[in-house]
């Protein structure tokens, strides 16, 4: 047969992509505070896109914990069977308050018409209350796939410190038994108070290790001129003072786990040292001969290894990356945020002795509004210091509660220092902003300075230091007279007052509070 005949059929071509598609995102609402503390965590999920608007009470919708299947309203007693439409757009979500129902509040402002959030607000999270009692955060996040149950209960206990039924807590949770059973080094990185440390004993927690040590070190503590033998040891008179044989770090961890803390700041001298024992799992003790060590090395940083700047050996960093976890912060999760909050004053509780603090379904409906305020508040500060700092929080608020009241005392400085600060990533600035450009940024932001101070790249205090030379000072720094006077010409419209006098509407509120909750005659302004 001539060749040209042959019947040879063409297959089809395939095509691979492999860049990702954008993640799908839905629209969760998440309990953060219910005077049944049990409840705070559970949520309700909007499935695929809803064009009927959503009413939001007593009876519906239905909220359920992570990974269970049977769902609860919030059935609160204070909170109407019709509280609150909610309209959802592709371009964010209208929320609307049903006439003479309970008072409704939107990110800290009590509402009485309907409110229009875009897409942008829905993704940094809108804080609702409802009545006096509860408050729920809606926020649109990306839909993590929930895996084939990586976090069963033979390493639950590995995970216990990891808390959270947020999905991105579940996908974390999943992707450190992912990572604990392959035997790779791991480097974990994330801000600091992020819980970088929890990670660390869950990867070696949940791996086939668990058994054997998990020794901790803090690389940026390690004095260059001993770090040979404080990680690999000493022989008996290898130096002066040397009386005795001593066993490095590397050795301690023998059938374990090294976690090496704050690896980013490794003094320059000791990283080549580092870098030939994670390569060979060879070391050396001072003055002794080599030997092997089977361990494997956990290490964490919030310091940046990339880059031209960065002095770190990009070959070390490359042998301790193996395998990698990247920690959010809490601002890029605040769905945990009251779960979180909660947990950590029942801890702290515990640990100072004192009675629960947290109220139930039967307490004072006055006590209930003030924990709503509280969580309120907590919900939409953006916590620079993650997880420690939150925690940090919780125990002042125990040291400082009077038999399970909080004292309005208590909630003013939280109320200064969360003053309208939504959870958002900080936008650095790559220069210094001259006295101008800071009034004018100030002037855009309303003069709330956690604002400011993150879309000009600088920390609060840094802005707070700077106030006085731009000419502008606290609300609480302003005379009394000078503060009636104002509010006298705004017709006694806060927000208004505010502005005229350049300061944040936020804290003039708080403070305009406290006075009213100040005892008669006790001389405090």
């Amino acid at each position: 047969m001539p060749e040209h005949n042959r019947m040879d059929a063409t297959l089809p071509s395939v095509f691979a992509q492999l860049t990702s598609a954008p993640a799908r995102r839905v629209r969760v609402l998440t309990i953060v505070f219910h005077p049944d503390v049990e409840r705070i965590g559970e949520r309700w999920v909007l499935q695929g896109s809803r064009r009927k608007p959503l009413v939001l009470g007593r009876q519906q919708p239905a909220f359920v914990r992570a990974g269970g299947d049977m769902g609860r309203p919030l059935d609160d007693p204070h909170v109407s069977r019709q509280a609150l439409h909610m309209r959802f757009r592709d371009a964010g979500v209208t929320l609307a308050p049903v006439a003479d129902a309970c008072r409704c509040r939107l990110n800290g402002e009590w509402v009485q018409a309907a409110r229009d959030f875009t897409a942008a607000d829905v993704r940094r999270g809108v804080v609702l209350q409802l009545a006096h009692s509860v408050v729920l955060l809606l926020r649109e996040v990306p839909a993590f796939s929930h895996g084939n149950g990586e976090t069963a209960a033979s390493s639950a206990a590995a995970f216990s410190g990891l808390l959270g039924s947020s999905d991105y807590m579940q996908a974390l949770r999943r992707d450190i038994a992912r990572v604990a059973r392959c035997g790779l080094d791991v480097l974990i990185r994330g801000e600091t108070g992020s819980g970088k440390e929890l990670v660390a004993r869950a990867v070696h927690g949940a791996s086939e290790r668990a058994a054997g040590p998990l020794v901790p070190v803090n690389m940026a503590a390690i004095p260059p001129g001993v770090a040979a033998a404080v990680l690999f040891g000493s022989a008996r008179g290898a130096f002066t003072g040397a009386e005795r044989n001593s066993v490095g770090y590397f050795q301690q961890a023998e059938k374990g786990s090294l976690f090496l803390d704050e690896v980013g700041d490794t003094p320059a001298e000791v990283q080549p040292q580092l870098l030939r024992a994670l390569q060979e799992r060879e070391i050396q003790p001072v003055g002794g001969a080599l030997r092997t060590v089977d361990v494997r090395v956990i290490s964490a940083t919030d310091a940046p290894l990339d880059g031209p700047d960065s002095t770190f050996r990009s070959a070390l960093r490359h042998r301790l990356g193996s395998a990698e976890i990247c920690v959010a912060p809490l601002r890029e999760h605040p769905e945990d945020i009251g779960e979180l909050l909660c947990h950590f004053l029942q801890q702290a509780c515990a640990e100072t002795g004192s009675p629960t603090l947290l109220p139930t379904p039967e307490s004072d409906p006055l006590e209930v509004a003030q924990w709503a305020e509280l969580f309120t508040l907590c919900q939409r500060y953006a916590w620079p210091g993650n997880v420690r700092e939150l925690g940090n929080c919780a125990r002042q608020i125990v040291l400082q509660g009077e038999g399970g009241l909080l004292p309005a005392m208590l909630l003013q400085p939280i109320a200064a220092e969360v003053a309208d600060s939504p959870a958002e990533v900080p936008a650095p600035s790559p220069v210094e902003l001259g006295d101008d450009a800071l009034r004018a940024l100030l002037k855009q932001e309303r003069y709330e300075v956690s604002a400011a101070a993150r879309r000009a790249g600088m920390s609060r205090q840094a802005l707070y230091r700077r106030l006085p030379a731009l000419g502008l000072r606290l609300a609480a720094q302003v005379p009394e007279a000078e503060l009636q006077a104002a509010l006298a010409r705004a017709n006694q419209d806060v927000a208004a007052a505010a502005t005229a006098l350049r300061v944040s509407a936020i804290a003039l509120r708080s403070r305009l509070a406290h006075q009213r909750a100040a005892p008669a005659g006790s001389g405090e302004a």
